[in-house]
């Protein structure tokens, strides 16, 4: 079984494998902003499994912490992001879980940069 994303007008699309490698929620401000939300939620895939169809932007950002580079790759007509890469992590593609469209998607199991978390964001015990 395979999972769709897309970004928001459907011109970018891409297929991954079901069962991420990791689920996660970031609530680090960078996360905030390209999101637009309180936090990022995203599925990690091998690069190897990931199949993608249309065209994407690249826009590339350095992590104030570490200097970790990633890659967001984002659709030019809408501007959706559907997936990123880590410089430190080569083999992986994060998808933006929300461009799966799918509520029935596997839960994030960690959650990053809880010093940023809003107090009223409340997520599952255990994560």
């Amino acid at each position: 079984m395979t999972r769709t994303a897309t970004c928001s007008c459907g011109q970018l699309r891409l297929t991954a494998p079901d069962g991420p490698v990791r689920t996660s929620v970031c609530h680090c401000f960078a996360c905030q902003k390209r999101t637009g939300s309180v936090f990022g939620v995203q599925a990690r895939f091998p690069r190897e499994k990931v199949s993608i169809v249309g065209e994407a932007r690249v826009w590339r950002r350095v992590g104030e912490d570490a200097g970790t580079a990633f890659e967001f790759r984002f659709c030019p007509n809408c501007g959706s992001t559907v997936w990123f890469t880590e410089d430190d992590a080569p083999d992986l593609i994060a998808v933006a879980v929300g461009a799966f469209a799918d509520p029935d998607f596997p839960a994030p199991l960690r959650s990053y940069y809880e010093i940023h978390r809003h107090p009223w964001v409340a997520l599952p015990y255990g994560i």
